[in-house]
């Protein structure tokens, strides 16, 4: 049973999800500096150096560029991020334990495409409002295969409270028998965090698309938001499918951030290990493989939760 922390919690959460990443960007810099024949300490501090660049570096000004929105996006993007943790529990702890702590999680993730998009339209440039189109376009893609496994995770526990799906997991984890689901939705989790592969909204070819045009705080925020969202759904992947805080020995609070840590790991791994996939070979591979393949295993688990009934 999840229980709701005190008024502490809250900032607890802010700390866990900055130290997450914070590692999540040093282990990216440390395969990045591999890559490129580098030592692993001077990349691992590597984003603590871009961070003091980017915090002292002018922020940018364009002409006509709608002000509000520009800079209001990776604001959004961040709290958007945030926000959508506070129904993931670590351990048998949450912030809170809504009854629809799920559509709350997807709410929350929706915001964060429209944030991506006014960071594209805002400053009045063609790089970053084709980058900003190129997100539409991608979470267009994603976003019916990530609901759908959202869907399927719900109707294996009957209910949408996160804290109920983990309970259902008590005998047996859900990556057991709905492995599908489990890889669509870590595939679902680094589009919608624009990561690589599915980076193209904001690829080398359009100059950085959507963040084309920020530049000091305005970045910094920006890719901030963008690491918190890719921990906040490699978070939500452990009590959706993988038990929560269960295992031996260790106390399930550390169990949680374990396997947080492992699945946070190899989505960096991944998106260092693939190349950029463009929009169009994404949306075909998402309607044509992603949507069915989905659509499969919410119907197993579908008979399999009736026949048990």
């Amino acid at each position: 049973m999840v229980e709701i922390t005190p008024w502490w919690g809250a900032f607890a959460l802010l700390a866990v999800l900055a130290l997450f990443a914070l590692g999540a960007a040093s282990f990216d810099a440390v395969l990045a500096g591999r890559a490129a024949g580098r030592r692993a300490l001077p990349s691992a501090v590597e984003p603590l150096r871009s961070t003091a660049g980017l915090l002292v570096r002018q922020r940018r000004r364009l002409l006509a560029a709608d002000t509000l929105l520009w800079r209001g996006a990776g604001v959004a993007l961040l709290v958007a991020a945030t926000m959508a943790s506070l129904a993931t529990p670590l351990g048998g702890w949450a912030v809170t334990d809504m009854p629809v702590g799920i559509v709350w999680f997807n709410a929350m993730e929706i915001v964060a495409w429209a944030a991506v998009w006014l960071a594209g339209w805002g400053p009045n440039s063609a790089f970053s409002l084709v980058g900003g189109y190129r997100f539409v376009a991608q979470g267009l893609a994603y976003e019916l295969p990530h609901m759908f496994v959202l869907t399927t995770a719900a109707l294996g526990a009957g209910s949408l409270r996160v804290g109920d799906v983990v309970a259902a997991q008590r005998d047996l984890w859900f990556v057991v028998w709905m492995p599908v689901a489990f890889v669509v939705y870590l595939v679902s989790v680094l589009a919608m965090a624009f990561f690589r592969p599915f980076d193209h909204a904001t690829g080398g070819d359009l100059a950085g698309g959507a963040r084309a045009e920020l530049s000091g705080v305005d970045r910094l925020v920006f890719a901030a938001g963008q690491w918190v969202l890719l921990v906040s759904g490699a978070a939500m992947a452990v009590p959706l499918f993988l038990g929560g805080g269960s295992g031996p020995v260790l106390p399930d609070w550390l169990w949680s951030l374990m396997k947080t840590a492992a699945v946070l790991g190899v989505l960096v791994w991944a998106g260092r290990r693939l190349p950029t996939i463009r929009m169009e070979r994404f949306t075909e591979i998402a309607w044509m493989v992603l949507i069915p393949a989905t659509l499969l295993q919410a119907l197993f688990v579908s008979v399999v939760v009736i026949q048990e009934g």
